[in-house]
């Protein structure tokens, strides 16, 4: 799924019809120069190419209605992105390490030190906004955003009952889950390891 799946859920959410050109290791050698910036995601629009699941993301979601009632929540979503930013590149050792015993103990560490306060963080900011989205009154994309971001924890890094302990937290993860378009794009969508 990577980075590309909050930019499908944006689709579903608008029913928005797209193409969902998937890559298979071996095509990639041969595409990756012929991206913006050697990576993937990338939205192609009218023979435009735009790069950078933020951007991506944020583009859509000006078009689909979901960035937000004004531009000050728009710069919201955006401060939550960044938010997610700051922690990924605590990530990165973890993604890099190929040793089992030692991937595990970064692993360990991470929750403690990192995952575990950023979910105390996630919780009152979800909190300090009335409990059920993270900008505004109405979903936007940072929703279908963190909604990824939870999932992304709760089945590859933390242990699953990690969110035992932050109800709010796993009561969103479920509400936004369980929209209809997301729902459905989520039941029927292909099944990739991540």
């Amino acid at each position: 799924m990577g980075r590309a799946e909050a930019i499908r859920l944006l689709f579903a959410q608008a029913e928005i019809p797209y193409d969902d050109v998937r890559i298979e290791e071996e095509q990639w050698p041969d595409l990756k120069p012929k991206t913006p910036f050697g990576q993937l995601p990338i939205l192609e629009e009218d023979g435009k190419i735009l790069s950078q699941s933020q951007a991506i993301a944020t583009y859509l979601a000006k078009k689909f209605g979901l960035n937000g009632a004004d531009d000050w929540e728009a710069a919201k979503i955006q401060e939550l992105y960044g938010l997610f930013n700051d922690f990924e590149v605590h990530l990165k050792p973890w993604f890099a390490e190929t040793d089992t015993d030692k991937k595990k103990a970064i692993l360990d560490k991470l929750v403690t030190d990192k995952i575990l306060p950023l979910l105390d963080l996630y919780q009152k900011l979800l909190e300090q906004n009335g409990g059920e989205f993270f900008v505004g009154k109405k979903l936007t994309q940072i929703d279908i955003f963190n909604m990824c971001v939870f999932g992304f924890i709760k089945h590859v890094l933390a242990p699953p009952e990690t969110f035992n302990k932050y109800p709010q937290l796993e009561q969103f993860y479920q509400r936004i889950a369980n929209l209809p378009n997301i729902k459905k794009w989520i039941e029927t969508r292909p099944q990739t390891p991540i």
